[in-house]
């Protein structure tokens, strides 16, 4: 296999830009319309707790790490990468229907489970066509595109899931999921399979000069690069303190107006989605110029002041206007956390392995805070929840700024 050089990308035969952009728009469709909603559905409307609530996100959610690093190994090494997408978009469909069904606790936990588990098979697939299409050149602007395709998709379906929660029911929100699942299958199955480069969509390209793919490291090549770990200490800090803002934010606006549940959700959604997808343009236009580490570090910094401001007031219009502000912090990361992968795999063939690697300490923050939120709730209150995850932030803040290195490579196209 011939890997193309950063100067010189190689035409892909058959492949339209338009198909990976309506993959990205239409996985956002299919995620988005389960996520906050259910916490909101089974808090408002079917009497859960937040503490049951938290120990089905944390069981879910560690089930699910299991398999998040060996999916990445996995997409490494097959060719079937469209197909595991399709595939995923099948159980999460079934799964969407289930939690219409049934809410009680197994079945509900089933369910995330499952979806936990196949969820994360989008993020490594995606960015792993994107490389496998794209090639270095032009990546930043490619990656900056993929989630400002994501976040206009995740503003239409908290639009469509207002709509669809206010006219009908709440349940009726999860319906939306296999629509959108077939739709997304079909964009997905528009990307012609020999447009795309294997060897490339793992990262083994170190050999670019010599026209030869690069040998796969071992799964230790993930250790032996300590910026690689910081990374994943900063990501498990980030998320920790980011993923159940949106979740209590909206059990706050559920009390206080629960006829408008679904409703006020999507607000706080569609308020954060709208700021991320400029902010994602934005990155992808300025990453090779500015380099990853300041852009980084700002939306970084941005959660801790978010967590303090959510305990100044309850008004349902401040804690919206508060919630714009993570659409600058997520946008960032999520814009930028497939490059700074890229370019700290660069050579490994382990790309996809390493961002199973991020989606597991991802996905161990989100877990465990999940369920420690819910208990800091039950017992002290939503402010004291929001001061603790604003402390968790501080420190993600101080570690990226004292110990992750710049990965922007020293030439860039």
């Amino acid at each position: 296999m011939v890997i193309a050089s950063d100067t010189q990308p190689v035409a892909r035969p058959g492949f339209n830009p338009r198909s990976l952009d309506a993959v990205n728009f239409l996985l956002a469709d299919v995620r988005g319309a389960v996520g906050p909603y259910l916490n909101v559905y089974l808090v408002t409307q079917q009497g859960w707790s937040l503490s049951a609530l938290g120990l089905v996100t944390m069981i879910s959610g560690l089930a699910g790490l299991a398999l998040q690093t060996p999916i990445g190994a996995w997409i490494d090494r097959t060719r079937a990468k469209r197909s595991a997408i399709v595939g995923a978009l099948a159980v999460l469909a079934v799964a969407a229907v289930v939690i219409f069904i049934r809410t009680d606790f197994w079945s509900i936990l089933a369910a995330t489970t499952l979806s936990a588990v196949v969820g994360d098979v989008f993020g490594p697939a995606v960015s792993a066509l994107t490389l496998g299409l794209i090639g270095r050149r032009g990546l930043a602007r490619r990656m900056g595109r993929n989630a400002a395709y994501d976040h206009a998709g995740n503003v239409m379906i908290a639009l469509l899931a207002a709509l669809v929660g206010w006219r009908f029911t709440q349940s009726a929100v999860f319906l939306l999921v296999p629509a959108f699942a077939v739709m997304a299958a079909v964009a997905t199955l528009s990307i012609p399979a020999r447009a795309i480069d294997h060897d490339l969509a793992r990262g083994a390209d170190a050999a670019a000069g010599t026209g030869e793919a690069a040998p796969a490291s071992g799964w230790s090549v993930l250790l032996r690069c300590r910026p690689f770990v910081v990374f994943c200490l900063c990501a498990f800090l980030f998320h920790f303190a980011n993923a159940p803002m949106l979740p209590l934010v909206g059990q706050e606006l559920a009390f206080a107006h629960p006829d408008w549940a679904t409703a006020m959700m999507s607000f706080c959604i569609v308020a954060a989605q709208a700021v991320m997808l400029p902010i994602a343009i934005l990155v992808g236009h300025t990453a090779d110029r500015w380099g990853r580490k300041p852009i980084f570090l700002v939306g970084f910094a941005i959660l801790p002041v978010r967590a303090v401001l959510y305990t100044l007031s309850h008004d349902s219009g401040w804690l919206i206007a508060v919630q714009l502000l993570d659409g600058v912090g997520a946008g960032i990361f999520g814009a930028l956390t497939p490059l700074v992968i890229a370019d700290l795999m660069r050579g490994t063939g382990r790309y996809n392995l390493a961002q199973g690697a991020v989606a597991t300490m991802i996905g161990i923050g989100a877990s465990l805070s999940g369920l420690a939120a819910g208990l800091v709730v039950d017992a002290l209150g939503f402010d004291a929840a929001f001061l603790a995850l604003g402390l968790a932030a501080g420190v993600a803040v101080l570690v990226f700024a004292v110990a992750m290195p710049e990965t922007r490579p020293a030439a860039v196209p």
